[in-house]
């Protein structure tokens, strides 16, 4: 049994179909080579499931992921290092991967590698008071799992290397601007906004979303930018 990461059907008539990819590590729901397993499995699980047409990640009301427990990583030797890079690559492709819409509700704080993972959502909902961060490199680190290349394939390459080298931390409103959020709300309403934009496909057949998803997916990740992004990156 999963201990960090819990997959809950909706109960409400408004919920079926919809399945919750719940994190639960407080209190900041850190990342550990544990949960990357864990995830894996859920995202796998959640994955083949025919009962489940739509899929929420969320990580409770009060925070998202704060990224990876360095602590952990900097116990790691060089052959668990790079173990750990592996699981977590694994982890995010499991969740880019899962053949259903999938919506990440943001709240609180989304950085390092919980930004990755919420970028490996179909769409992100956050509250207006939400911070999102390639920080990483605040750590003495580089984007790992491959989140620096997915985060370039949501905003464009130029505002990507800005953030990452920078590690500094993005407010909801430009998180919206930039493309690393597509709907903003009030900090109490992003569960039921995710729900929302899951209730829009929820009664497709599952194939048939399926097939559409892979029909816009390049290899599990959103690596094609926006026209404007793809402009601006130019010399």
């Amino acid at each position: 049994m999963n201990e960090f990461v819990k997959v809950i059907l909706g109960s409400a008539p408004e919920q079926t179909g919809v399945a919750t990819l719940l994190l639960s590590r407080p209190p900041t729901n850190a990342l550990t080579r544990q949960m990357y397993r864990e995830i894996s499995i859920a995202a796998n699980e959640l994955a083949e499931r025919a009962d489940v047409a739509a899929v929420i990640l969320y990580g409770g009301h009060e925070i998202f992921c704060a990224g990876d427990d360095v602590p952990e990583l900097r116990t790691l030797d060089a052959e668990e290092t790079a173990a750990a890079d592996h699981a977590l690559q694994r982890c995010i492709e499991a969740v880019a991967g899962i053949p259903k819409p999938t919506v990440a509700a943001v709240t609180g704080y989304a950085l390092g590698s919980g930004m990755n993972l919420a970028l490996a959502a179909d769409w992100r909902v956050s509250g207006d008071n939400a911070k999102f961060g390639a920080t990483e490199i605040l750590a003495g680190l580089a984007p790992r799992g491959g989140g620096g290349i997915r985060l370039a394939g949501t905003i464009g390459e130029s505002r990507a290397k800005e953030l990452v080298y920078s590690g500094r931390f993005v407010g909801a409103e430009e998180a919206l601007a930039l493309g690393l959020v597509d709907e903003m709300v009030a900090p109490d309403h992003v569960y039921d906004a995710a729900l929302a934009w899951t209730r829009r496909f929820a009664e497709h057949p599952v194939d048939v979303l399926a097939a559409a998803k892979a029909a816009v997916t390049r290899s599990g990740n959103r690596s094609v930018g926006r026209p404007t992004d793809r402009m601006v990156d130019r010399p």
